[in-house]
């Protein structure tokens, strides 16, 4: 009806339970976030978190999504291969400073279910859980979709699978983080990583040195 009013005490309440899982996530970890220390730190029911949230997954996969940060705005100038460069350093910065997108691709990994672990229930995925595996997924393929739908990396590429093309350019990024190396450059690997995957899918059979050196420039 016109004039009515809305209850706000579940979006309220929903926001306090979605702070304190957020916080704990961020300061100690997945392991942290427990259907009890949200429950501590939200100060709230249990009955009003199973309200909002089916399970203590879907409680860490909401606290998940709201973590990552917003993914890279892809370069709109220069060639192909600088953009892609500029591109994928973009993401190897967001990979080592910002982790908490790896850390979710590395929990999802685990399963949809994750009924082996103390707070997993039920055999099918949950709409919290697919949402964060679609948010990752964006995270890492969405960029490279206006460099390699561009004109000039349609005649230079063809048609590249875009969840293909940001596996082999941000696989050794990956894990480059992984292996903690203190010394890993990952400015260099991007380059590397660009121009492997040029070299391997260009239609004319590579880059050239000319537009290869120009880049660098």
């Amino acid at each position: 009806m016109p004039g009515e009013r809305t209850d706000p005490r579940p979006a309220r309440s929903r926001a306090r339970l979605l702070d304190a899982a957020t916080s704990l996530l961020n300061t100690d970890g997945p392991s942290a976030v427990t259907v009890d220390a949200v429950l501590r730190a939200a100060n709230v029911a249990r009955a009003t978190l199973y309200r909002h949230y089916p399970s203590g997954n879907d409680l860490l996969a909401a606290a998940f999504h709201a973590l990552i940060p917003p993914a890279p705005a892809p370069p709109v100038d220069g060639p192909l291969r600088e953009r892609l460069v500029q591109l994928v350093y973009a993401q190897a910065e967001l990979i080592a400073e910002a982790p908490v997108s790896l850390a979710a691709m590395s929990w999802l990994a685990l399963g949809g279910n994750l009924e082996h672990l103390p707070w997993g229930t039920g055999n099918s995925e949950s709409p919290e859980v697919r949402s964060l595996r679609e948010r990752v997924a964006e995270q890492y393929v969405e960029p490279f979709e206006a460099v390699l739908g561009s004109p000039e990396a349609v005649a230079e590429l063809g048609e590249v699978d875009r969840l293909r093309a940001a596996a082999l350019l941000l696989g050794p990024i990956v894990l480059g983080k992984l292996s903690t190396l203190p010394d890993f450059d990952y400015r260099d690997m991007a380059r590397a990583s660009v121009d492997g995957f040029l070299a391997t899918h260009s239609v004319s059979g590579g880059l050239s040195a000319t537009s290869t050196e120009s880049a660098d420039a």
